[in-house]
């Protein structure tokens, strides 16, 4: 497993993720499915670090068109911002950087439930 990064900078959490061989579609480029896995998980640590003591549950993630194709062996960046707070949700802007270039961005929504999947307030911050 690849250790897992959360560096915090103005409030931007920053992680990485390194491209491997397991990764790849039939055309030698990042199989999609690993992307959006990367981008929910990432999205969720956010969340849960920004709301401690709170769990979450992934509701929806908007458009989802891949810019270009991610070749094996690239570090691919991801930046995770808050860019709602409701009630019982919470919405991450994510950005996915190739080389300090934009190739996906999204926003991926969680709503905090407890332990038997109903909904919860978020905490008053």
């Amino acid at each position: 497993m690849i250790p897992q990064s959360g560096v915090r900078i103005n409030n931007v959490m920053e992680n990485h993720r390194l491209v491997l061989p397991e990764h790849m579609n039939q055309f030698g480029f990042l199989f999609g499915g690993h992307l959006l896995m990367w981008v929910d998980e990432i999205a969720w640590m956010a969340a849960t670090l920004e709301y401690e003591d709170c769990q979450f549950v992934t509701v929806g993630m908007k458009e989802v068109t891949f810019r270009q194709g991610v070749s094996e062996g690239t570090i691919l960046r991801f930046e995770t911002t808050r860019v709602h707070e409701g009630n019982t949700s919470v919405q991450y802007s994510v950005r996915v950087l190739n080389a300090g270039e934009a190739i996906f961005t999204t926003e991926v929504a969680f709503v905090r439930v407890d332990d038997e999947g109903r909904k919860q307030s978020l905490p008053k911050r």
